[in-house]
């Protein structure tokens, strides 16, 4: 039997209990060994971590030059329809979601502080951005839990639009799909396969339990060597 009964416990349990370095490595042993993100999606602040399902969401870049009020309208179904599907992408968030977005250049920004307050009142457990967001401050301030490229100003109106989500995506090579679950904190974001999700809490949590008993060893005098051989792990 794992050691939650459902996914609030498995996500509490990931927050308050496990780190990614040490999820990582027993997806290493596993086999798994491309479920972290790239390393330069972060933590918007540092102590932010998050745990969820993932609500992925793809965002494609658009060339509209309205100074003038003449920019030149295309003939796909979103032509016209400012961010595109945004709004509904937010709207659909389920507690427990995470938002998960890709596709964009990154020339603007994918996330804001009134998108944070509404997935916060759907009560999702954070958002992951392959790209910027803005209003660091009041997201900051919110306590939502934002992992993104950076931060930069430059807003997605005119720039970006969603055109479609809760379909499959990939970034930096990782595939995530509806319901992929999720775990960051300041040292990185990973995705643990469905199939071996119950194995690889159990693992990690028997390899966080090791690492604690090296450490007070170690600290008490033990050696590397004989530590490593004594407890596996270091």
């Amino acid at each position: 039997m794992p050691p939650y009964s459902n996914d609030d416990e498995l996500f509490t349990l990931l927050r308050s209990e496990l780190f990614t370095a040490v999820v990582g490595d027993i997806l290493d042993k596993l086999g798994f060994q491309h479920q972290f993100l790239p390393a330069g999606i972060a933590p918007l602040k540092s102590g932010m971590t998050l745990a969820g399902r993932a609500m992925p969401v793809l965002e494609a870049d658009v060339f509209e030059d309205n100074r003038k009020g003449t920019g030149e309208a295309g003939r796909g179904p979103l032509s016209g329809k400012p961010f595109g599907l945004m709004l509904e992408a937010l709207d659909d968030l389920k507690p427990g979601e995470i938002y998960v977005a890709t596709g964009a250049s990154l020339r603007y920004a994918l996330w804001g502080e009134l998108m944070s307050t509404r997935a916060q009142h759907l009560k999702a457990n954070g958002a992951v951005l392959d790209g910027y967001l803005r209003d660091a401050d009041a997201i900051e301030a919110l306590g939502f839990p934002a992992f993104c490229r950076g931060v930069y100003a430059q807003d997605q109106g005119p720039r970006g639009k969603v055109v479609d989500f809760r379909c499959g995506i990939e970034i930096g090579g990782v595939y995530i799909e509806p319901g992929t679950l999720l775990f960051g904190d300041r040292e990185g974001v990973l995705t643990i396969p469905k199939p071996a999700e119950e194995e690889v809490i159990r693992l990690s949590l028997e390899k966080a339990a090791a690492e604690n008993k090296v450490g007070e060893a170690i600290r008490a005098g033990m050696g590397a060597v004989e530590a490593f051989e004594t407890f596996g792990v270091m």
